[in-house]
């Protein structure tokens, strides 16, 4: 299996939720590909380098009348049948899928708006939203977005089903869920955590480098941040050249996300992470622990180019970012992945498909979406864009266990993104100030890493400054 450059992530070290990370999106002119036309062609793919740009809060904006009418509902593609836009952003694997779709149902018409970004999808979405019209009959929404999404539940369709009942691990459905029980969104993909490490130079350095040794290495199922750190040292001590990891604020905000409330209070909104201890214990390990870092901001050239010149052995990584590893990494031999995480299970990304109110045709709209993301159809957008499945019965079907990929030296990565996934328990709390707070918390750990520039104790005043500045 080859793996396209996706996206996916939130928080302020990485795109914001699902943002594509050196993805393969159109470059067509247009940023919608017609697919009701016999002539409509698939554009090519191209790599593009995300921005660093922090997604500001969702507009708060006043519930809309289901009633709202969307100028992209109510066209004829032709007699007899309807037209249906759906709106997504970088790859998700849709296009042959949609294509498909209209060959089972003729009377079907389907065009696609694929935004380069989910910061242009977010931009789109909730000016829209605001407006009460211009939204498509599904519109993607990444699931750092949701938090928000789910203020103003009534501005979508309850699209729950007999059909989608237990689709979904239970902490998937709970973030598209509201208060009252309605469904709002339809999971697509997740993005499970993983070690991503070079093989050649764990052997260089006197480490096992087989993937089996390798998670027991770390720890296994005990695996913690004290093991990870642990193995850095024995690595460095053989003092063969290249860094431990990659990148500290990534090593942070993944800690970070095995906590349900670290950065607001879920219940009240106010933002809690200065009053948490465990916020500024990760600060102090991971700082403390720098040395083993390669002292590189994630998405930066310099992070980039480290991939062709040995720069580090190790780093944590989501599933989208196999593709991303491949991609940068192209030419060079050694990499490999073990199935294991610190602390256990994480997920990073992963989004869903909802049904806007303003939706003329919200019956066809919800078939679709319940069909894009059924166990058969995440399999193949799976196998063409690296998504990982959110489907339950997905994760678990020979198809994917089955599924290797060459250039991490033919690691079964079906299996072993299975495998982490189901380890997964908690979701972070992404509340109204996340990306705020986290940008901040990153730039402390920059100011110390990449920077250079500050002592530990200066660098976390300073997010102590910003942080009461949002209060």
């Amino acid at each position: 299996m080859r793996f396209s450059h996706r996206r996916q992530g939130y928080g302020a070290h990485r795109p914001s939720c699902a943002e594509s990370l050196f993805s393969k999106y159109s470059s067509s002119s247009e940023p919608s590909v017609f697919l009701g036309s016999p002539s409509a062609s698939h554009d090519k793919g191209v790599e593009m380098r995300p921005t660093r740009r922090t997604i500001l809060s969702l507009l708060a904006v006043p519930p809309l009348a289901a009633a709202a009418t969307s100028c992209s509902s109510g066209e004829s593609g032709g007699s007899g049948s309807i037209t249906l836009r759906i709106s997504t952003f970088s790859e998700w694997g849709y296009e042959p899928l949609l294509e498909e779709y209209q060959e089972l149902n003729p009377d079907i018409v389907i065009e696609h708006n694929r935004f380069a970004t989910s910061d242009e999808a977010k931009e789109q979405f909730q000016t829209s939203l605001g407006a009460g019209s211009g939204l498509a009959d599904i519109v993607g929404v990444e699931g750092g977005w949701m938090p928000q999404v789910m203020q103003y539940p009534e501005n979508f369709v309850d699209i729950s089903a007999p059909e989608v009942e237990g689709r979904w691990d239970d902490w998937n459905v709970a973030r598209a869920t509201a208060e009252d029980g309605r469904l709002i969104g339809y999971a697509t993909d997740i993005g499970p955590q993983c070690i991503a490490y070079r093989r050649d130079l764990f052997e260089a350095a006197g480490l096992p480098s087989d993937r089996e040794e390798v998670v027991e290495l770390f720890g296994g199922e005990n695996a913690t941040w004290e093991s990870f750190y642990a193995v850095g040292e024995t690595f460095l001590a053989a003092e063969t050249g290249p860094a431990f990891f990659d990148a500290s604020a990534s090593i942070a905000t993944s800690w970070a996300d095995q906590f349900e409330a670290m950065w607001e209070d879920p219940d009240t909104g106010e933002i809690i992470a200065l009053a948490n201890p465990d916020l500024r214990n990760i600060f102090d390990v991971v700082t403390s622990h720098d040395d083993q870092s390669a002292h590189l901001a994630r998405w930066s050239e310099d992070w980039t180019s480290a991939f062709q010149n040995d720069g580090f052995a190790v780093m944590t990584a989501p599933s989208w970012m196999l593709g991303v590893i491949e991609g940068n990494a192209a030419g060079v031999t050694g990499w490999d992945i073990a199935g294991v995480f610190p602390g256990g299970g994480v997920n990073s990304g992963g989004s869903y498909l909802t049904v806007p109110t303003q939706s003329e045709h919200p019956e066809e709209a919800q078939a679709l979406a319940e069909w894009l993301t059924a166990p058969e159809q995440q399999i193949k957008a799976f196998r063409a864009s690296g998504n990982f499945p959110s489907q339950i019965e997905a994760q678990e079907s020979p198809e994917i266990q089955e599924i290797t990929d060459p250039f991490f030296n033919d690691a079964p990565v079906g299996q072993i993104l299975s495998e982490v996934a189901s380890q997964i328990e908690i979701v972070p709390h992404m509340g109204d100030n996340h990306f705020a707070i986290t940008g901040a918390f990153n730039s402390a750990i920059n100011r110390v890493s990449v920077d250079r520039t500050h002592s530990p104790e200066e660098s976390w005043s300073m997010f102590e400054d910003e942080i009461k500045g949002l209060g």
